[in-house]
């Protein structure tokens, strides 16, 4: 029965097939998130702002297998007691992203006269130990 309804699918060339593995493949790598070969840096900061608690970000454990990494960057909004507001991501492997912005969401700051915002770059390296 499925090799009937896949055969008279209108888009069943090759991109349709590498669409489709391409979709089981972010499925499998949501599924398992270990490991933490990661490292981040400020690309741009509008106040210095020293940080007190990191919380590493885990490494999809399907992607260090397929040697998938890359960078993810981050816009913070950090509130004027040091805790982290708002996460937005502006670039990088969506499923990366994920893991940046959940541990970056429990990283605290040195407390400021007012709130500030901060460019960050994290790097997953699945060459990394």
């Amino acid at each position: 029965m499925f090799r009937k309804i896949y055969s008279n699918a209108p888009c069943q060339g090759f991109a349709y097939k590498t669409g489709v593995l391409f979709l089981a493949a972010v499925a499998l790598c949501a599924t398992g998130m270990q490991g933490q070969q990661t490292t981040s840096r400020p690309a741009k900061t509008d106040r210095a702002r020293k940080l007190v608690h990191k919380v590493d970000p885990a490494y999809p454990t399907d992607l260090r297998r397929l040697k998938i990494g890359g960078i993810v960057k981050l816009d913070l909004k950090i509130s004027a007691n040091g805790t982290v507001d708002k996460v937005s991501v502006v670039g990088g492997n969506p499923i990366l992203a994920d893991s940046a912005t959940r541990a970056v969401k429990q990283w605290q700051y040195e407390p400021a006269d007012a709130p500030s915002s901060m460019l960050l770059n994290v790097e997953f390296n699945p060459n990394s130990d």
